[in-house]
């Protein structure tokens, strides 16, 4: 079968759950109950790449893909679209988009694509608002931003990099990692102030000012923040456990330990895990 009778198939399936003679807890979701799930599947998408097991990338991509099947059967019972608007919607936008291969523009490398990508996005706004005759509360157009489009639904760290990343596009910037050094060295400076003067407002603006400043360094060094932080978790999480293990491998309870000690089990944890990682390195290595 090719990929779009098994689509065919899928959307079957689904309207078939939501119909009255179909399965009770289908039929009761909403768009909004539905909203954890969209979320937890995105995440176990993530998570099953980071594993490399194509198996679980390919089944956890299904399960996404369920999501947006499950909200387009919703809004066509409630006449709002189907799933084929969906499909060509995004088709459209997709040529539209993509002018340097649809049409006769030229864009020599792929900044130049997303600097287009981001004006005609802009273009496309600005004709939705004047279509859709979008007002401010002055009864004037409402005002456009090139930060627009950046969802506040976001996870904050993944938020703050598209926000900075829009800017860059213009040359709103650093030149270079050593500015974004410098102002995390600059906003550490100013939390600690904060802390000597027990002002918690503003120790959270500072933190959050350093935080961000973070998130700008991922950019600059290309790394998703979101899953820097997962990886940072993950192994805070397989040391923790490894702690755990090696405490009572010794006959103690990790929870009951001085923090002297723990500190101890924390450094074998890591000794043990270093010593583990590098014979798979260098077999790695020979494989290559």
């Amino acid at each position: 079968m090719t990929p779009g009778q098994w689509f065919e198939k899928l959307v079957a399936v689904q309207a078939r759950l939501r119909a009255p003679n179909g399965c009770p807890w289908d039929r009761e979701q909403t768009h909004r109950s539905l909203r954890t799930y969209l979320i937890e599947e995105a995440y176990e998408v993530l998570e099953a790449l980071e594993s490399g097991n194509d198996a679980k990338f390919a089944e956890e991509m299904g399960d996404l893909l369920l999501q947006i099947v499950f909200h387009s059967q919703i809004a066509r019972e409630e006449g709002r679209f189907t799933v084929a608007e969906v499909i060509r919607e995004i088709h459209d936008k997709m040529i539209r988009r993509h002018p340097h291969v649809f049409g006769k523009t030229r864009a020599k490398d792929s900044t130049e694509v997303l600097r287009n990508w981001e004006q005609i996005k802009a273009e496309e706004r600005r004709a939705n608002d004047k279509k859709s005759g979008s007002k401010t509360g002055d009864d004037l157009p409402k005002e456009t931003s090139l930060l627009d489009g950046v969802s506040r639904a976001l996870p904050a760290t993944l938020e703050g990099f598209q926000l900075t990343r829009k800017a860059s596009r213009i040359g709103f910037d650093w030149e270079n990692t050593g500015g974004v050094f410098e102002k995390m060295r600059e906003e550490t400076e100013e939390l600690k102030k904060t802390l000597k003067e027990a002002d918690h407002f503003r120790t959270e603006e500072e933190l959050g000012d350093l935080l961000f400043a973070a998130v700008n360094l991922s950019r600059f060094l290309k790394v998703d923040p979101e899953i820097a932080l997962k990886k940072a978790n993950a192994k805070f999480t397989r040391r923790f456990r490894a702690m755990e293990r090696l405490a009572r491998e010794s006959g103690r309870e990790f929870k009951d330990l001085p923090r002297e000690e723990m500190e101890t089990f924390w450094d074998a944890a890591k000794k043990s895990e270093a010593n583990t990682r590098l014979p798979q390195m260098i077999g790695a290595q020979r494989k290559g």
